[in-house]
């Protein structure tokens, strides 16, 4: 009894730890990046952050309010010395004015009527919060397409662990077949030793591969912000259509481009900036009003209502009109135009590494094309031949040297190829890129 109590404690502990397997297309695995990546957490946070400082700068043209109390307890009274004659008359000069205890409440008030320099920096403040969206729209941008280059990394790693499993049946069967011809007298111990040592080596390559892919998945759930330990399958195919339905332009539209639009943001955000150093020349107003009351005691009555409080009142502006300040607005001014000079050259920069990025990767694509269609070509021909080295051997008028070569082409012939195969999608993925024609 105890004994089966154990063994089904152990079933039901291995049930609840199981993981249950996470199946997803290319789209879900980028949705769920773009809620769980770092990096486009982070970006979010600098969203939000930018839109606080919005309003924040919005409270500064709002009234500000404060209330205030003060509760005093002179220990010793001020002393005020009062002129010679008051000596002569009174027979001393110091007095001391005051009570022990005084007590003042107030509210107090503020209200901008104008800062040239505020109303410049709001407009500044929305076009800081609209840089931080583009810049949250780039990182996205730059997650898709790692994510997406991740997932074909795994679909492309799985097609060729499968292949080299067939491929590892097929030797084994093959260096099987000549060792037993081997040891019936038909074929030579170097036969049997080379069909061996391509065995080994496929299988050596087998296990390679077979950490390729598991390092292939921790990648995209790297990519994903996915626990790396969370069981996932991939549903989509590898679809080859994709890189045959495509048209290039002659040249990338650098207005396409979220890093183009995210220079020309910060260019005016720039201008802005220029705007509210040169609006700080301008005079600021300010309208103020303070309400108070006041209490004296000389005994600590403070709370007594029965005592009197004095209240005091006062409304008014304050102009303050800049005269001079030691050139320090206009040294601010000069940086400012050579910081929106300087954004002049990037934007050139930038066009000219679009154009560059475009060309680029246009001909990898076209070569990776090119390379991948003769891989394939490769590659089946180099099936064709183990097919009929294999039909030869098996009706003893073929070597097993004949057939272990074969095996050794073919293997390189589907390494090359898969190789070129994920050249080729990581090209069409690049070219989208640069043609701006990602959206996320």
């Amino acid at each position: 009894m105890k004994l089966q109590l154990t063994f089904t404690l152990l079933f039901i502990s291995v049930i609840l730890n199981a993981q249950e397997v996470t199946k997803l297309t290319l789209a879900q695995s980028i949705d769920y990046a773009l809620q769980n990546n770092v990096n486009v957490k982070s970006s979010k946070a600098d969203e939000e952050i930018a839109h606080q400082k919005v309003n924040e700068l919005k409270g500064f043209g709002t009234p500000q309010i404060n209330g205030e109390a003060t509760l005093n307890d002179f220990l010793q009274i001020p002393v005020t010395v009062l002129p010679e004659s008051f000596e002569d008359q009174f027979g001393t000069r110091t007095v001391k004015f005051g009570t022990k205890y005084t007590a003042v409440a107030g509210l107090s008030a503020t209200q901008l009527l104008f800062d040239g320099s505020y109303i410049a920096g709001l407009q500044a403040s929305h076009t800081y919060e609209d840089l931080s969206t583009k810049k949250t729209t780039q990182t996205r941008i730059e997650t898709a397409v790692a994510v997406a280059k991740a997932y074909y990394g795994v679909l492309v790693s799985k097609e060729r662990l499968i292949l080299i499993n067939n491929n590892v049946d097929r030797l084994k069967k093959l260096r099987d077949d000549i060792k037993i011809t081997y040891e019936t007298g038909l074929a030579e111990k170097l036969d049997y030793d080379r069909a061996n040592l391509t065995y080994n080596n496929l299988v050596i390559q087998q296990i390679n591969t077979e950490r390729m892919v598991d390092i292939s998945y921790k990648l995209l759930k790297f990519q994903m912000g996915m626990d790396l330990k969370k069981p996932i399958d991939l549903t989509d195919k590898l679809d080859l259509s994709q890189l045959e339905n495509f048209s290039l332009p002659d040249s990338a539209d650098p207005a396409m481009r979220i890093e183009y639009s995210v220079l020309q943001t910060s260019r005016r955000l720039q201008e802005l900036d220029l705007k509210r150093y040169k609006s700080a020349y301008y005079p600021s107003l300010v309208a103020f009003g303070n309400f108070s009351t006041s209490g004296y005691r000389d005994e600590f009555t403070i709370f007594n209502p029965d005592y009197k409080w004095y209240p005091t009142s006062i409304i008014g502006l304050t102009l303050k009109v800049p005269i001079w300040d030691g050139l320090q607005r206009s040294s601010k001014i000069k940086q400012s135009k050579m910081e929106l000079q300087k954004l002049e050259y990037a934007k050139e920069n930038l066009v000219k590494s679009i154009d560059f990025e475009y060309a680029n990767a246009k001909t990898n694509l076209e070569n990776n094309m090119a390379l991948l269609e003769t891989n394939k070509k490769n590659r089946e021909i180099a099936t064709e031949i183990v097919r009929a080295s294999q039909i030869k051997f098996d009706n003893g008028i073929g070597s097993s040297l004949e057939v272990v070569d074969a095996e050794s082409s073919l293997k390189e012939a589907d390494t090359n190829y898969f190789a070129a195969l994920y050249a080729a999608i990581i090209s069409k993925i690049d070219l989208e890129k640069s043609l701006g024609n990602l959206h996320y």
